[in-house]
């Protein structure tokens, strides 16, 4: 079992605009069958770790609640969950959460799934393992960074998804 923080990133470092949109991300083509991309990535992940934002954003823009993994979302304010999801609020120390995820993954997989903040929280507790970024042919300018820190990181892997480039990375402990 790892921790992973897999997203995608405008080249030069947002995963989402001001207004936290990822509408730039659909406009690229990526092969879901192909190197790096998200269902094979899915398909190992046993509990899922989100920020508020990103949450509403999802809840926003899909019709129905697409995880049957359990899902945690780090808010301090009360939000609706999608009836019949595993879907917890938590406002705990990233630890005591991060523990509670990573029982309910078992052998499988901890998906950070963002932002770059909440991932950042968890790299500052030496919890993150791996980065997995998919950058795609475009520039914000400005937005929501990828990263809004410091991490030095180990290059695992390179590929190409065709207009995606995607790299996965070791975050030394």
């Amino acid at each position: 079992m790892a921790t992973h923080y897999y997203t995608a990133s405008s080249l030069d470092g947002f995963i989402a605009t001001s207004e936290h949109s990822l509408d730039w991300l659909f406009a690229h083509d990526i092969d879901l069958d192909g190197p790096m991309a998200y269902p094979g990535f899915v398909s190992r992940v046993g509990a899922l770790l989100m920020g508020a934002s990103t949450y509403e954003w999802l809840r926003r823009h899909e019709e129905h609640w697409g995880y049957q993994q359990p899902t945690w979302v780090l808010t301090h304010r009360d939000l609706d969950t999608p009836m019949g999801a595993e879907v917890r609020l938590a406002s705990g120390e990233v630890r005591e959460v991060h523990a509670l995820a990573a029982a309910a993954a078992g052998d499988k997989h901890v998906w950070i799934v963002g932002g770059g903040e909440v991932a950042g929280q968890f790299a500052d507790a030496g919890l993150l393992d791996e980065v997995w970024v998919q950058y795609a042919p475009v520039t914000l300018g400005s937005g929501q960074p990828l990263f809004p820190r410091a991490l030095d990181l180990e290059l695992l892997e390179v590929e190409r998804n065709r207009d995606f480039v995607c790299a996965r990375y070791r975050v030394p402990h």
